[in-house]
């Protein structure tokens, strides 16, 4: 039986995980929940994620919410060196997906909650919040930018589960206008996941096509 992931095809959390599924030739299943009209807070959803947010993995009677642990147990299951080769490495992928829960992602989400979500319930964004988000997203991308001087991937030059954690705030910067694109090496970083590993391109596309779509049925214009 194939592992089910549940979530939106908009979520660049989901694609955190079905890009490094794809990657470690990892079999899923994957099942959409369209957050836009509340699938994520029905009683059965709920069942598996009380918080109501999407990815949840379901491997028989395991469900797993949370992307970053998601993926570490689809690498232990698959026995794919992507969350380490050696305890070291292993542990500066951890610091590193940690950070990026920490520092980074909870600025992007706060930031498309503001600038996107909102829009979507016909309300303004508080411009307070999206500058507090965007001064901490610089900070953040700035000691990120300096890493990426010096390394061609999050850890060991070489893509690790680091890379598709600390890379989902590109899933929406064009359309909220995160300031990611004011460091170089971060873009070439992205620029170089998108060329080199087919799932997070194809990711890009569909995370693309459902928000896309979206804000056109919704008549937003960005």
């Amino acid at each position: 039986m194939a592992i089910k992931i549940y979530g939106d095809p908009g979520s660049g959390s989901r694609r955190r995980v079905t890009a490094a599924a794809s990657t470690m030739g990892v079999e899923i299943e994957v099942v959409d929940i369209d957050l836009f009209n509340g699938e994520s807070h029905t009683p059965d959803f709920l069942a598996l994620n009380p918080h109501g947010l999407s990815p949840v993995m379901v491997d028989g009677d395991l469900v797993l919410y949370e992307s970053a642990a998601i993926n570490l147990y689809l690498a232990e299951k698959a026995g794919s060196d992507l969350a380490g080769r050696t305890t070291r490495e292993r542990f500066e992928i951890l610091q590193w997906m940690f950070w990026s829960g920490e520092q980074w992602r909870v600025f992007a989400t706060l930031t498309f909650n503001e600038v996107l979500a909102k829009r979507f319930m016909g309300q303004p964004a508080e411009e307070a919040i999206v500058k507090l988000a965007a001064d901490k997203i610089r900070a953040a991308a700035g000691v990120l930018d300096a890493h990426l001087a010096k390394h061609s991937h999050i850890v060991g030059d070489r893509l690790t589960l680091a890379d598709f954690d600390v890379a989902g705030p590109f899933s929406q910067n064009e359309r909220t206008k995160l300031p990611l694109n004011e460091f170089p090496n971060l873009v070439a970083w992205q620029q170089r996941l998108l060329a080199e590993v087919p799932g997070w391109a194809a990711t890009k596309r569909e995370v693309d096509t459902r928000i896309g779509g979206a804000l056109d049925a919704a008549g937003i214009q960005l």
